[in-house]
């Protein structure tokens, strides 16, 4: 359904209701910003499971041996070595090398996937895999028949393991079929929190269902795009529209170990011109000398006041009590340690450029 805007509806729309969510613009979709606020579903996140609705994500079914199809190509991590029921992060570019989204790759059998992309892009990166999966694959867009809940944090394994037998067999960046409250579907566990967590591809139609099952655990809250956001910046990790779009390349953004130069790919040749002569910018973290948080858009300067990039990211960070920030700046002034000032138009700031993650000790790996 869509709003008078013209925004796409979650199947969870009348839920968010009920939980007296803020509900805001994001990706051409209305989703939860926050529901109690964000600091505390930050925390819930951190210290026992949060709940999120990822229902605008989209879906994808490539059925096909993975160079016949052209999936192979159309991706830039190694997929023919995937193991089944494992999941590989990568990009997928356009010819000019730039990265139209960041996606997940699941080997679900030897020749069938599926491909998990952002919502924002779902209809480009859809017309992308149409257009370029060959007459020996067959492409499905299954993004409005799948919701998507994310159980994040250290309690989420206890939280699903009265409901999903078996879930505690699941290793990093795999996923298997479970029957989940009637229901059989895939659960993978990648996550972006720096968190333990599941993700649970369930019928839209029944995602309710599944939403107020989980939440009957008094340890589990609901979170929104808020917590979300300030959880996967303590990491460290892109978001799409920020440090990832059509003009940044994967090398740029520093997300080359999910570049496999040893595979033709689209956009590959531009990536090799670009390793070769050099990069003008690259993605960077740093942390500010205090509270203040550094926002999208503000400049980022030298020590002697000279415009070197921009933010691209930025918040305050609970784990650190610091602002952070992510942005491009010349690829010469980049090393760790490195001095530099944040203007935001009316005030400078002194940050230092750092590695990621920010936050590292949470129970991703347990």
């Amino acid at each position: 359904m869509l709003t008078p805007q013209g925004l796409k509806q979650s199947p969870l729309r009348s839920a968010h209701e009920r939980l007296n969510a803020r509900l805001v613009p994001f990706g051409g979709w209305e989703m939860p910003l926050q529901y109690a606020g964000i600091l505390e579903e930050y925390e819930y996140t951190r210290q026992r499971a949060a709940l999120f609705d990822i229902s605008h994500m989209g879906e994808f079914i490539v059925e096909g041996d993975a160079l016949a199809s052209g999936l192979d190509g159309l991706v830039t991590c190694s997929i023919k070595d995937l193991p089944v029921k494992s999941c590989r992060y990568g990009t997928l570019l356009n010819e000019q090398g730039g990265i139209l989204d960041d996606l997940l790759v699941f080997r679900m059998e030897q020749e069938k996937w599926m491909i998990v992309v952002n919502g924002a892009t779902t209809d480009k990166d859809a017309e992308h895999f149409s257009r370029h999966i060959g007459k020996a694959g067959r492409f499905t867009d299954i993004s409005l028949r799948t919701g998507k809940l994310d159980i994040q944090g250290p309690g989420s394994r206890d939280v699903l393991s009265p409901l999903v037998n078996g879930i505690e067999r699941l290793k990093y960046y795999t996923f298997d079929e479970f029957d989940v409250v009637g229901e059989r579907v895939i659960v993978s566990r990648t996550g972006y929190t720096g968190e333990l967590g599941y993700e649970i591809y369930y019928p839209w139609d029944k995602t309710e269902k599944l939403w107020n099952k989980i939440l009957e655990n008094k340890q589990v809250a609901p979170a929104g795009l808020g917590a979300r956001d300030v959880l996967r910046m303590e990491m460290g990790y892109s978001l799409y529209g920020h440090e990832l779009s059509e003009d940044i390349s994967p090398l740029e953004a520093g997300l080359e170990r999910f570049v496999d130069f040893d595979k033709d790919f689209i956009g590959k040749g531009c990536l090799i011109k670009q390793r070769e002569r050099g990069m003008n910018r690259r993605l960077v973290c740093f942390v500010s000398e205090n509270r203040r948080s550094p926002r999208n858009s503000n400049k980022i300067l030298s020590p002697d006041l000279r415009e070197i990039g921009v933010v691209t990211s930025g918040t305050f960070a609970p784990s650190l009590k610091r602002g952070i920030g992510m942005g491009f700046v010349s690829s010469a002034l980049t090393p760790i340690g490195e001095k530099v000032i944040i203007n935001d138009q009316r005030n400078n700031f002194k940050a230092e450029i750092t590695g990621r993650p920010f936050y590292k000790n949470g129970s991703l790996k347990n």
